[in-house]
C-alpha cells in the first residue's frame, strides 16, 4: 500500500520552535483541537511532545485527512487521535470541548471569512484562560519585512482573497471575540506565534 504521508519542508524546520512556545503555554492535560493540520506532521510531532494532552488534529481537504491518518499510524501516539473533517465556516464544530485550539499557517492561506470563523468557533469552544495559538506570517503595517511583503504579494497573485493579515488587524479582531493577547513571540523566517487567552 502506498504511503499517503505528505511532508512539509517548513514543518520539519519550524516544529522545534513552535514546540517551545507551546512549552510554557499549553495546559497540563486535556484535549488540544488543531485546525487546517495540513499534513499532520505538527499533530505527530506535537503529540509524541505532550505525551500528557490528546492532540486532535483536523482538515477538509481528502488528501491532507490521509495523510494526517498515515502519520497517526507510523507514529503509533496513544494521544493522537485520528482526523476529524472540520471547516471552520460550519457550525456546529464537531468536538465537545477542548482547553487549547492551534492554529498554523492558515490565515494567510484562506478568506478573511475564515479567519473570522476560527476566531468565534474558538471562542464558542474554549473555557475561559483556554488557549488559542495562531502562528504564521503578518503584516505589521510598515514594519513588515520585505520577505513577506514579497510573500503577500505572491499570495494575492494566486488568490486575491488570500494574503498575509495585518497583525494589529487580527489581535483587535481576537479581543472582540472574547480573547486577550497574552504575547507575541518572533519565529523564525519572519513569522510570528500569537498567544491567545479567552477571557
Amino acid at each position: 500500500m502506498a504511503d499517503a504521508r505528505l511532508y512539509a519542508p517548513a514543518a520539519l524546520r519550524n516544529r522545534e520552535p513552535i514546540r517551545d512556545v507551546l512549552r510554557d503555554c499549553l495546559p497540563p492535560a486535556g484535549t488540544v483541537l488543531e485546525i487546517a493540520s495540513g499534513t499532520g506532521e505538527h499533530a505527530a510531532y506535537l503529540a509524541e511532545q505532550f505525551p500528557a494532552l490528546t492532540f486532535q488534529p483536523s482538515d477538509t481537504d481528502p488528501a491532507s485527512l490521509a495523510s494526517i491518518a498515515a502519520w497517526r499510524d507510523s507514529t503509533g501516539a496513544p494521544n493522537l487521535l485520528a482526523p476529524l473533517t472540520l471547516d471552520v465556516r460550519e457550525r456546529p464544530w464537531p468536538i465537545a470541548a477542548a482547553v487549547a485550539v492551534l492554529c498554523l499557517n492558515m490565515l494567510h492561506i484562506s478568506p478573511w471569512a475564515a479567519g473570522l470563523a476560527l476566531l468565534e468557533g474558538a471562542a464558542a469552544l474554549l473555557p475561559a484562560g483556554g488557549l488559542l495559538y495562531l502562528y504564521g506570517p503578518y503584516r505589521r503595517g510598515a514594519e513588515t519585512e520585505a520577505s513577506n511583503l514579497a510573500f503577500d504579494a505572491q499570495l494575492k497573485a494566486r488568490n486575491p482573497h488570500w494574503g498575509l493579515r495585518e497583525l494589529d488587524e487580527v489581535l483587535a479582531t481576537a479581543a472582540a471575540h472574547g480573547f486577550a493577547c497574552a504575547a507575541v513571540h518572533p519565529m523564525p523566517a519572519n513569522n510570528r506565534s500569537l498567544i491567545l487567552r479567552r477571557r
